[in-house]
Protein backbone atom coordinates (compact mmCIF):
# COMPACT_ATOMS: atom_id res chain seq x y z
CA UNK A 1 0.00 0.00 0.00
CA UNK A 2 2.73 2.33 0.98
CA UNK A 3 4.55 1.44 -2.70
CA UNK A 4 1.58 2.24 -4.30
CA UNK A 5 1.18 5.59 -2.71
CA UNK A 6 4.82 6.34 -3.04
CA UNK A 7 4.35 5.35 -6.90
CA UNK A 8 1.61 7.94 -7.53
CA UNK A 9 2.83 10.80 -5.79
CA UNK A 10 6.15 10.34 -7.72
CA UNK A 11 4.31 10.02 -11.25
CA UNK A 12 2.61 13.15 -9.79
CA UNK A 13 5.52 15.15 -9.22
CA UNK A 14 6.76 13.66 -12.57
CA UNK A 15 3.84 15.29 -14.68
CA UNK A 16 3.90 18.52 -12.44
CA UNK A 17 7.56 18.86 -13.33
CA UNK A 18 6.92 18.32 -17.13
CA UNK A 19 4.21 20.38 -17.36
CA UNK A 20 6.35 23.32 -15.70
CA UNK A 21 8.96 22.60 -17.95
CA UNK A 22 7.13 22.97 -21.46
CA UNK A 23 5.23 25.61 -19.76
CA UNK A 24 6.54 28.03 -16.89
CA UNK A 25 4.90 30.01 -14.42
CA UNK A 26 3.33 33.12 -16.17
CA UNK A 27 4.75 36.36 -14.51
CA UNK A 28 1.34 37.08 -13.42
CA UNK A 29 -1.76 35.75 -12.00
CA UNK A 30 -4.77 37.16 -13.76
CA UNK A 31 -7.80 38.83 -12.23
CA UNK A 32 -4.98 39.92 -9.16
CA UNK A 33 -7.30 42.07 -6.93
CA UNK A 34 -4.87 44.62 -5.63
CA UNK A 35 -4.12 45.54 -9.51
CA UNK A 36 -4.95 48.74 -10.21
CA UNK A 37 -6.86 48.47 -12.84
CA UNK A 38 -8.85 51.74 -12.97
CA UNK A 39 -6.00 53.34 -14.04
CA UNK A 40 -4.29 50.57 -16.43
CA UNK A 41 -4.50 50.36 -20.40
CA UNK A 42 -3.92 47.54 -22.50
CA UNK A 43 -0.57 47.21 -24.11
CA UNK A 44 -1.24 47.14 -27.69
CA UNK A 45 1.06 49.88 -28.52
CA UNK A 46 4.27 47.62 -28.94
CA UNK A 47 2.97 45.38 -31.72
CA UNK A 48 0.70 47.87 -33.65
CA UNK A 49 2.43 50.29 -35.58
CA UNK A 50 -0.78 52.63 -35.66
CA UNK A 51 -0.27 53.07 -31.96
CA UNK A 52 0.96 57.03 -31.26
CA UNK A 53 2.43 55.41 -28.05
CA UNK A 54 6.13 55.78 -29.86
CA UNK A 55 5.39 59.29 -31.40
CA UNK A 56 4.67 60.59 -27.39
CA UNK A 57 7.58 59.82 -25.79
CA UNK A 58 9.76 61.92 -27.45
CA UNK A 59 9.81 64.73 -24.65
CA UNK A 60 8.77 62.01 -21.85
CA UNK A 61 10.50 60.03 -19.45
CA UNK A 62 10.07 56.33 -20.02
CA UNK A 63 10.31 54.23 -16.62
CA UNK A 64 10.20 50.27 -18.27
CA UNK A 65 10.54 47.22 -16.61
CA UNK A 66 12.94 45.02 -18.09
CA UNK A 67 12.02 41.37 -17.16
CA UNK A 68 8.28 42.13 -17.88
CA UNK A 69 8.48 44.70 -20.68
CA UNK A 70 11.59 44.13 -23.25
CA UNK A 71 13.36 40.53 -22.18
CA UNK A 72 11.28 37.96 -23.63
CA UNK A 73 12.09 34.94 -21.81
CA UNK A 74 12.94 34.36 -17.96
CA UNK A 75 15.62 34.97 -15.63
CA UNK A 76 16.77 31.42 -15.06
CA UNK A 77 19.10 31.43 -18.51
CA UNK A 78 21.14 34.29 -17.27
CA UNK A 79 21.69 32.87 -13.21
CA UNK A 80 23.11 29.46 -14.94
CA UNK A 81 25.71 31.99 -17.01
CA UNK A 82 26.62 33.00 -13.84
CA UNK A 83 26.86 30.06 -12.16
CA UNK A 84 28.52 28.44 -15.08
CA UNK A 85 31.13 31.10 -15.99
CA UNK A 86 31.90 32.49 -12.23
CA UNK A 87 31.27 29.61 -9.95
CA UNK A 88 32.02 26.66 -12.42
CA UNK A 89 30.69 23.30 -13.64
CA UNK A 90 29.56 22.15 -10.08
CA UNK A 91 27.92 25.64 -9.09
CA UNK A 92 25.80 25.38 -12.25
CA UNK A 93 24.86 21.75 -12.05
CA UNK A 94 23.27 22.39 -8.32
CA UNK A 95 21.34 24.91 -9.87
CA UNK A 96 19.57 22.88 -12.18
CA UNK A 97 18.89 20.09 -9.87
CA UNK A 98 16.81 22.65 -8.17
CA UNK A 99 15.21 23.63 -10.47
CA UNK A 100 12.08 21.75 -10.05
CA UNK A 101 12.03 23.53 -6.20
CA UNK A 102 12.39 26.81 -8.09
CA UNK A 103 9.27 26.41 -10.49
CA UNK A 104 7.48 25.67 -7.30
CA UNK A 105 8.21 28.37 -4.86
CA UNK A 106 7.07 31.69 -5.17
CA UNK A 107 8.51 34.41 -7.69
CA UNK A 108 10.56 35.92 -4.48
CA UNK A 109 12.02 32.65 -3.29
CA UNK A 110 12.94 31.11 -6.44
CA UNK A 111 14.70 34.86 -7.12
CA UNK A 112 16.39 34.50 -3.65
CA UNK A 113 17.25 30.74 -4.44
CA UNK A 114 19.12 31.29 -7.69
CA UNK A 115 21.20 34.23 -6.52
CA UNK A 116 22.08 32.30 -3.38
CA UNK A 117 22.98 29.46 -5.26
CA UNK A 118 24.96 31.67 -8.09
CA UNK A 119 26.81 34.52 -6.37
CA UNK A 120 27.53 33.05 -2.81
CA UNK A 121 31.36 32.88 -2.55
CA UNK A 122 32.25 34.78 -5.31
CA UNK A 123 34.55 37.12 -5.54
CA UNK A 124 33.07 41.11 -6.16
CA UNK A 125 36.29 42.53 -7.65
CA UNK A 126 36.78 40.04 -10.33
CA UNK A 127 33.32 39.17 -11.07
CA UNK A 128 33.44 40.15 -15.40
CA UNK A 129 30.11 38.02 -15.88
CA UNK A 130 28.04 41.20 -15.96
CA UNK A 131 30.16 42.82 -18.81
CA UNK A 132 31.87 40.23 -20.53
CA UNK A 133 29.28 37.74 -21.00
CA UNK A 134 25.85 38.45 -20.33
CA UNK A 135 25.24 41.40 -22.79
CA UNK A 136 25.42 38.78 -25.55
CA UNK A 137 22.76 37.15 -24.46
CA UNK A 138 20.80 39.78 -23.49
CA UNK A 139 20.55 41.35 -26.31
CA UNK A 140 19.71 38.50 -27.72
CA UNK A 141 16.29 38.61 -25.69
CA UNK A 142 15.63 42.19 -25.93
CA UNK A 143 11.70 42.11 -28.10
CA UNK A 144 12.17 44.65 -30.85
CA UNK A 145 9.07 45.88 -29.55
CA UNK A 146 10.05 46.97 -26.36
CA UNK A 147 13.46 48.28 -27.31
CA UNK A 148 11.44 50.86 -29.85
CA UNK A 149 9.91 52.30 -27.23
CA UNK A 150 12.85 52.48 -24.91
CA UNK A 151 15.11 54.18 -27.92
CA UNK A 152 12.22 56.57 -28.62
CA UNK A 153 11.97 58.30 -25.09
CA UNK A 154 14.28 61.43 -23.99
CA UNK A 155 14.46 60.01 -20.90
CA UNK A 156 15.19 56.01 -19.74
CA UNK A 157 14.83 54.40 -16.38
CA UNK A 158 14.99 50.48 -16.26
CA UNK A 159 13.77 48.49 -13.14
CA UNK A 160 14.29 45.27 -12.79
CA UNK A 161 14.19 42.46 -9.79
CA UNK A 162 17.70 41.35 -11.32
CA UNK A 163 20.96 42.01 -9.21
CA UNK A 164 22.11 45.70 -10.45
CA UNK A 165 25.85 43.71 -11.16
CA UNK A 166 24.31 41.09 -13.61
CA UNK A 167 22.13 44.23 -15.82
CA UNK A 168 23.68 47.58 -15.60
CA UNK A 169 26.87 47.11 -17.51
CA UNK A 170 24.82 45.88 -20.28
CA UNK A 171 22.57 48.92 -19.70
CA UNK A 172 25.29 51.62 -19.78
CA UNK A 173 26.96 50.45 -22.56
CA UNK A 174 24.57 48.96 -25.00
CA UNK A 175 20.91 50.44 -24.53
CA UNK A 176 22.60 53.68 -23.46
CA UNK A 177 19.90 53.55 -20.26
CA UNK A 178 20.55 56.40 -18.35
CA UNK A 179 19.32 55.27 -14.68
CA UNK A 180 19.21 51.30 -13.93
CA UNK A 181 17.43 50.35 -10.28
CA UNK A 182 17.81 47.20 -8.96
CA UNK A 183 18.48 45.19 -5.70
CA UNK A 184 22.33 45.46 -4.53
CA UNK A 185 23.98 42.18 -3.65
CA UNK A 186 25.51 42.13 0.17
CA UNK A 187 29.33 41.30 0.02
CA UNK A 188 31.23 40.62 2.97
CA UNK A 189 35.20 40.70 2.89
CA UNK A 190 34.96 41.44 -0.81
CA UNK A 191 32.96 37.81 -1.99
CA UNK A 192 29.47 38.06 -2.69
CA UNK A 193 27.33 36.18 0.28
CA UNK A 194 24.19 35.01 -2.08
CA UNK A 195 21.81 37.66 -0.50
CA UNK A 196 20.05 40.91 -1.92
CA UNK A 197 18.75 43.66 -0.32
CA UNK A 198 15.11 44.29 0.31
CA UNK A 199 12.36 45.18 -2.01
CA UNK A 200 11.36 48.40 -0.23
CA UNK A 201 14.88 49.92 -1.05
CA UNK A 202 14.30 49.94 -4.69
CA UNK A 203 10.72 51.68 -3.99
CA UNK A 204 12.75 53.89 -1.76
CA UNK A 205 15.70 54.93 -4.47
CA UNK A 206 12.37 55.40 -7.14
CA UNK A 207 10.79 58.26 -5.05
CA UNK A 208 14.20 59.94 -4.46
CA UNK A 209 14.73 59.70 -8.27
CA UNK A 210 11.37 60.89 -9.21
CA UNK A 211 10.39 62.57 -6.08
CA UNK A 212 9.30 66.47 -6.36
CA UNK A 213 9.34 66.06 -10.42
CA UNK A 214 13.51 66.12 -10.37
CA UNK A 215 13.06 63.97 -13.55
CA UNK A 216 10.64 66.74 -15.75
CA UNK A 217 8.01 65.95 -18.03
CA UNK A 218 5.49 63.26 -17.53
CA UNK A 219 6.31 59.63 -16.62
CA UNK A 220 5.23 56.75 -18.93
CA UNK A 221 5.27 53.20 -17.38
CA UNK A 222 5.83 50.08 -19.23
CA UNK A 223 5.32 46.84 -17.10
CA UNK A 224 3.66 43.43 -16.47
CA UNK A 225 0.65 42.61 -14.53
CA UNK A 226 3.50 41.17 -12.00
CA UNK A 227 3.92 45.24 -11.62
CA UNK A 228 0.17 46.15 -11.00
CA UNK A 229 0.62 44.74 -7.77
CA UNK A 230 4.27 46.77 -7.19
CA UNK A 231 2.33 50.25 -6.05
CA UNK A 232 5.70 52.07 -5.89
CA UNK A 233 6.65 51.01 -9.30
CA UNK A 234 3.38 52.52 -11.08
CA UNK A 235 2.62 55.49 -8.47
CA UNK A 236 5.21 57.65 -10.42
CA UNK A 237 3.61 57.57 -13.72
CA UNK A 238 0.86 59.53 -15.51
CA UNK A 239 0.40 56.74 -18.05
CA UNK A 240 0.68 52.91 -17.27
CA UNK A 241 1.04 50.09 -20.36
CA UNK A 242 0.86 46.69 -19.51
CA UNK A 243 2.30 43.83 -21.53
CA UNK A 244 0.65 40.21 -21.39
CA UNK A 245 2.28 37.06 -21.88
CA UNK A 246 0.37 36.81 -25.23
CA UNK A 247 1.89 40.14 -26.21
CA UNK A 248 5.42 38.81 -25.58
CA UNK A 249 5.08 35.72 -27.27
CA UNK A 250 4.66 38.14 -30.26
CA UNK A 251 7.86 40.21 -29.80
CA UNK A 252 10.21 39.83 -32.81
CA UNK A 253 13.61 39.33 -32.01
CA UNK A 254 15.85 42.57 -31.89
CA UNK A 255 18.05 42.48 -35.04
CA UNK A 256 21.61 42.58 -34.86
CA UNK A 257 21.69 45.97 -36.73
CA UNK A 258 19.30 47.88 -35.00
CA UNK A 259 21.74 47.64 -31.93
CA UNK A 260 22.64 51.26 -30.47
CA UNK A 261 26.17 49.93 -30.13
CA UNK A 262 27.72 46.68 -31.92
CA UNK A 263 28.54 43.54 -30.02
CA UNK A 264 31.81 42.99 -31.00
CA UNK A 265 33.51 41.29 -28.01
CA UNK A 266 31.95 39.10 -25.44
CA UNK A 267 33.77 36.25 -23.29
CA UNK A 268 32.28 33.15 -21.69
CA UNK A 269 32.63 29.44 -22.76
CA UNK A 270 28.58 28.45 -23.55
CA UNK A 271 27.84 29.09 -27.40
CA UNK A 272 24.27 28.68 -26.12
CA UNK A 273 21.06 30.39 -24.28
CA UNK A 274 21.21 28.23 -21.01
CA UNK A 275 17.79 27.64 -20.73
CA UNK A 276 16.86 24.38 -18.57
CA UNK A 277 16.33 21.77 -20.81
CA UNK A 278 19.60 23.36 -22.95
CA UNK A 279 21.92 22.79 -19.72
CA UNK A 280 20.31 19.50 -19.31
CA UNK A 281 21.38 18.63 -22.55
CA UNK A 282 24.77 20.03 -22.16
CA UNK A 283 25.56 18.05 -18.94
CA UNK A 284 24.31 14.92 -20.58
CA UNK A 285 26.56 15.92 -23.42
CA UNK A 286 29.89 16.88 -21.62
CA UNK A 287 31.14 12.98 -20.55
CA UNK A 288 30.49 12.03 -23.85
CA UNK A 289 32.12 15.03 -25.22
CA UNK A 290 34.91 15.12 -23.25
CA UNK A 291 36.23 12.12 -24.48
CA UNK A 292 35.30 12.48 -27.92
CA UNK A 293 37.57 15.44 -27.76
CA UNK A 294 40.27 13.02 -26.23
CA UNK A 295 39.96 11.15 -29.18
CA UNK A 296 39.92 13.18 -31.78
CA UNK A 297 43.54 15.28 -30.45
CA UNK A 298 45.03 12.04 -30.16
CA UNK A 299 43.69 11.14 -33.90
CA UNK A 300 45.13 14.24 -35.10
CA UNK A 301 48.14 14.27 -33.19
CA UNK A 302 49.32 10.80 -34.23
CA UNK A 303 47.93 10.19 -37.65
CA UNK A 304 49.02 11.13 -40.71
CA UNK A 305 46.80 13.88 -42.18
CA UNK A 306 44.77 11.76 -45.25
CA UNK A 307 43.73 9.11 -42.43
CA UNK A 308 43.50 11.58 -39.60
CA UNK A 309 40.78 13.62 -41.69
CA UNK A 310 38.81 10.64 -42.84
CA UNK A 311 38.22 9.73 -38.99
CA UNK A 312 37.51 13.35 -38.08
CA UNK A 313 35.36 13.82 -40.18
CA UNK A 314 33.16 10.55 -39.37
CA UNK A 315 33.83 11.76 -35.64
CA UNK A 316 31.37 14.80 -36.59
CA UNK A 317 34.07 17.75 -37.06
CA UNK A 318 33.13 19.60 -40.65
CA UNK A 319 35.66 21.49 -42.65
CA UNK A 320 34.70 23.37 -46.02
CA UNK A 321 37.46 24.45 -48.21
CA UNK A 322 36.85 27.07 -51.06
CA UNK A 323 39.51 26.29 -53.65
CA UNK A 324 41.23 29.32 -54.95
CA UNK A 325 40.87 29.51 -59.04
CA UNK A 326 43.69 28.30 -61.24
CA UNK A 327 45.56 31.74 -61.59
CA UNK A 328 46.46 31.72 -57.99
CA UNK A 329 47.41 27.65 -57.78
CA UNK A 330 50.05 28.53 -60.37
CA UNK A 331 51.36 31.14 -58.32
CA UNK A 332 51.63 28.94 -55.62
CA UNK A 333 53.23 26.52 -57.29
CA UNK A 334 55.99 28.89 -58.56
CA UNK A 335 59.37 29.00 -57.15
CA UNK A 336 60.15 31.87 -54.86
CA UNK A 337 63.45 32.26 -52.81
CA UNK A 338 61.25 32.49 -49.83
CA UNK A 339 58.27 30.78 -48.16
CA UNK A 340 54.95 31.38 -48.96
CA UNK A 341 53.28 33.90 -46.32
CA UNK A 342 49.75 32.65 -45.28
CA UNK A 343 47.81 35.85 -43.31
CA UNK A 344 45.04 35.00 -41.43
CA UNK A 345 42.17 36.23 -39.92
CA UNK A 346 42.14 34.78 -36.53
CA UNK A 347 38.66 32.75 -35.10
CA UNK A 348 40.83 29.58 -32.44
CA UNK A 349 44.12 28.42 -32.31
CA UNK A 350 43.44 25.45 -34.19
CA UNK A 351 43.56 28.26 -37.28
CA UNK A 352 47.11 27.23 -38.68
CA UNK A 353 46.36 23.58 -37.82
CA UNK A 354 43.37 23.60 -40.33
CA UNK A 355 45.45 25.37 -42.80
CA UNK A 356 47.77 22.94 -42.69
CA UNK A 357 45.84 20.12 -43.24
CA UNK A 358 44.20 21.51 -46.20
CA UNK A 359 47.81 22.54 -47.46
CA UNK A 360 48.93 18.85 -46.98
CA UNK A 361 52.10 20.17 -45.58
CA UNK A 362 54.13 21.59 -42.54
CA UNK A 363 53.38 24.94 -41.94
CA UNK A 364 55.04 27.02 -38.75
CA UNK A 365 52.92 29.24 -36.87
CA UNK A 366 54.21 32.55 -34.89
CA UNK A 367 52.12 33.06 -31.79
CA UNK A 368 51.95 36.03 -29.22
CA UNK A 369 50.02 34.32 -26.05
CA UNK A 370 50.25 30.59 -27.14
CA UNK A 371 50.25 28.19 -23.42
CA UNK A 372 53.12 26.14 -23.29
CA UNK A 373 50.92 22.88 -22.86
CA UNK A 374 49.56 24.39 -26.73
CA UNK A 375 53.01 24.42 -27.82
CA UNK A 376 53.96 21.05 -26.53
CA UNK A 377 50.98 19.38 -27.88
CA UNK A 378 51.06 21.24 -31.51
CA UNK A 379 51.39 19.07 -34.51
CA UNK A 380 53.50 21.94 -35.96
CA UNK A 381 55.92 23.89 -35.52
CA UNK A 382 55.56 26.98 -33.21
CA UNK A 383 57.42 29.97 -32.73
CA UNK A 384 56.57 32.71 -29.74
CA UNK A 385 56.70 36.27 -30.89
CA UNK A 386 57.92 39.08 -28.04
CA UNK A 387 56.00 41.65 -28.89
CA UNK A 388 59.39 43.93 -30.09
CA UNK A 389 58.59 44.95 -33.99
CA UNK A 390 62.14 44.25 -35.01
CA UNK A 391 62.83 41.49 -33.20
CA UNK A 392 59.95 39.80 -34.22
CA UNK A 393 60.33 40.82 -38.12
CA UNK A 394 63.83 39.23 -38.03
CA UNK A 395 62.21 36.41 -36.85
CA UNK A 396 59.49 36.05 -39.07
CA UNK A 397 62.00 36.76 -42.06
CA UNK A 398 64.32 33.36 -40.83
CA UNK A 399 61.74 31.46 -40.87
CA UNK A 400 60.32 33.01 -44.30
CA UNK A 401 63.75 31.04 -45.38
CA UNK A 402 63.39 28.18 -43.99
CA UNK A 403 59.43 27.37 -45.00
CA UNK A 404 56.26 28.20 -45.56
CA UNK A 405 54.82 30.85 -42.47
CA UNK A 406 51.26 31.15 -41.37
CA UNK A 407 50.33 34.85 -39.32
CA UNK A 408 47.55 35.92 -37.49
CA UNK A 409 48.05 40.10 -37.86
CA UNK A 410 44.24 40.53 -35.67
CA UNK A 411 46.78 39.36 -33.10
CA UNK A 412 43.81 38.07 -31.08
CA UNK A 413 40.55 36.11 -31.62
CA UNK A 414 37.28 37.52 -32.78
CA UNK A 415 34.09 35.59 -32.53
CA UNK A 416 31.71 38.35 -34.23
CA UNK A 417 31.49 38.80 -37.79
CA UNK A 418 34.13 41.29 -37.16
CA UNK A 419 37.76 42.03 -38.55
CA UNK A 420 40.21 43.33 -35.92
CA UNK A 421 42.97 46.13 -37.40
CA UNK A 422 45.67 44.21 -39.04
CA UNK A 423 49.23 44.74 -37.91
CA UNK A 424 51.23 45.64 -41.05
CA UNK A 425 54.57 44.17 -40.01
CA UNK A 426 53.60 41.22 -42.37
CA UNK A 427 53.58 43.57 -45.17
CA UNK A 428 57.55 44.22 -44.99
CA UNK A 429 58.69 40.61 -45.07
CA UNK A 430 57.88 39.23 -48.66
CA UNK A 431 56.16 39.63 -51.54
CA UNK A 432 54.92 36.42 -51.38
CA UNK A 433 51.67 36.79 -49.31
CA UNK A 434 48.29 34.57 -49.79
CA UNK A 435 45.52 35.75 -47.59
CA UNK A 436 43.31 33.11 -45.78
CA UNK A 437 39.92 33.51 -44.90
CA UNK A 438 38.23 31.59 -42.17
CA UNK A 439 35.43 31.31 -40.38
CA UNK A 440 33.97 28.73 -37.18
CA UNK A 441 30.85 27.42 -36.31
CA UNK A 442 30.33 26.07 -33.08
CA UNK A 443 26.92 25.24 -31.13
CA UNK A 444 28.21 24.28 -27.32
CA UNK A 445 30.93 25.90 -26.43
CA UNK A 446 33.59 28.36 -27.56
CA UNK A 447 36.99 27.52 -28.01
CA UNK A 448 38.27 31.26 -27.19
CA UNK A 449 38.60 32.85 -24.08
CA UNK A 450 39.83 36.42 -22.75
CA UNK A 451 39.88 35.28 -19.03
CA UNK A 452 39.95 31.50 -18.91
CA UNK A 453 42.73 29.02 -19.12
CA UNK A 454 43.73 29.14 -22.58
CA UNK A 455 45.17 26.47 -22.65
CA UNK A 456 41.76 24.43 -22.42
CA UNK A 457 40.61 26.68 -25.85
CA UNK A 458 41.20 23.21 -28.08
CA UNK A 459 39.90 21.09 -25.63
CA UNK A 460 36.33 22.78 -25.25
CA UNK A 461 36.46 23.45 -29.23
CA UNK A 462 36.49 19.62 -29.76
CA UNK A 463 34.18 18.77 -27.44
CA UNK A 464 31.17 20.45 -29.69
CA UNK A 465 29.36 17.91 -31.55
CA UNK A 466 29.21 19.35 -34.86
CA UNK A 467 31.95 21.84 -35.06
CA UNK A 468 32.84 23.34 -38.28
CA UNK A 469 35.58 25.17 -40.61
CA UNK A 470 35.19 27.24 -43.50
CA UNK A 471 38.76 28.08 -45.19
CA UNK A 472 39.09 30.20 -48.03
CA UNK A 473 42.39 30.68 -49.88
CA UNK A 474 42.06 34.52 -51.66
CA UNK A 475 44.09 35.68 -54.24
CA UNK A 476 47.75 36.26 -53.67
CA UNK A 477 48.56 39.62 -53.07
CA UNK A 478 49.94 41.37 -56.64
CA UNK A 479 53.99 41.86 -56.47
CA UNK A 480 53.34 45.77 -57.02
CA UNK A 481 51.21 46.53 -54.64
CA UNK A 482 54.38 45.59 -51.64
CA UNK A 483 55.64 48.02 -49.68
CA UNK A 484 59.25 48.83 -51.10
CA UNK A 485 58.45 48.33 -54.53
CA UNK A 486 58.52 50.98 -57.26
CA UNK A 487 55.08 52.37 -57.38
CA UNK A 488 54.11 50.46 -54.67
CA UNK A 489 51.66 51.15 -51.20
CA UNK A 490 52.35 51.55 -47.91
CA UNK A 491 52.93 49.08 -45.60
CA UNK A 492 49.63 50.09 -44.23
CA UNK A 493 47.68 50.59 -47.27
CA UNK A 494 48.69 46.48 -47.91
CA UNK A 495 47.29 45.28 -44.34
CA UNK A 496 44.38 47.58 -45.03
CA UNK A 497 43.53 45.88 -48.65
CA UNK A 498 44.18 42.41 -47.05
CA UNK A 499 41.82 43.19 -43.95
CA UNK A 500 39.23 44.38 -46.73
CA UNK A 501 39.60 41.26 -49.20
CA UNK A 502 38.93 38.96 -46.61
CA UNK A 503 36.45 40.88 -44.86
CA UNK A 504 34.49 41.07 -48.40
CA UNK A 505 34.75 37.05 -48.75
CA UNK A 506 33.48 36.53 -45.24
CA UNK A 507 31.03 39.24 -45.18
CA UNK A 508 32.48 40.81 -41.93
CA UNK A 509 33.03 44.25 -41.38
CA UNK A 510 36.49 45.41 -40.55
CA UNK A 511 37.26 47.87 -37.78
CA UNK A 512 40.04 49.32 -36.43
CA UNK A 513 39.96 47.56 -32.89
CA UNK A 514 42.70 46.09 -31.60
CA UNK A 515 43.78 43.50 -29.46
CA UNK A 516 44.19 46.02 -26.28
CA UNK A 517 40.37 46.99 -27.12
CA UNK A 518 39.48 43.58 -26.96
CA UNK A 519 40.50 42.90 -23.33
CA UNK A 520 39.51 46.68 -22.24
CA UNK A 521 36.30 46.27 -23.09
CA UNK A 522 35.76 42.60 -21.53
CA UNK A 523 37.68 43.63 -18.12
CA UNK A 524 34.96 46.25 -18.04
CA UNK A 525 38.09 49.61 -17.46
CA UNK A 526 37.30 51.78 -20.14
CA UNK A 527 33.86 50.49 -21.43
CA UNK A 528 32.94 50.48 -25.27
CA UNK A 529 34.49 52.07 -27.44
CA UNK A 530 32.24 54.19 -29.52
CA UNK A 531 32.69 53.44 -33.03
CA UNK A 532 33.42 50.46 -34.93
CA UNK A 533 34.33 51.26 -38.36
CA UNK A 534 37.11 54.10 -38.23
CA UNK A 535 38.58 55.07 -41.37
CA UNK A 536 40.91 53.33 -43.02
CA UNK A 537 44.66 54.38 -42.20
CA UNK A 538 46.44 56.66 -45.05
Amino acid sequence: MAAKVFFKTLVFFLRFLLKRLRNPRPLYRKGNAHAPTSKLQRYPSLIRPRSNLLTGLADQTLLLDLEGALLKSSTFPYFMLVAFEAGGLLRSLLLLVLYPLICCVSDEMALKVMVMVSFFGIREKGFRVGRAVLPKFFLEDVGLEGFEALERAERRVVVSELPKVMMEGFMGDYLEVGAVVGRELKVVGGFYVGLMEEKNKVGLELKEMFGDGKMGGDVVGIGSFKRCVDQQFFMHCKEIYLVTEADKRNYHPLPRHRYPKPLIFHDGRLAFRPTPMATLSMFMWAPFGFLLAIFRALVALLLPYKLSLLILSSSGMRLRFKRPNSSTLSNLEKEHPKGTLYVCNHRTLLDPLYLSTILDRPLTAVTYSLSRLSEILAPIKTVRLTRDREEDKNRMEKLLWQGDLVVCPEGTTCREPFLLRFSPLFAELTDNVVPVAMNVHVSMFYGTTAGGLKCLDPLFFLMNPFPCYDVQLLEKVPMDSMGGEVGGKSRFEVANHVQGQMGKALGFECTQLTRKDKYLMLAGNEGIVPTVSKPLRK
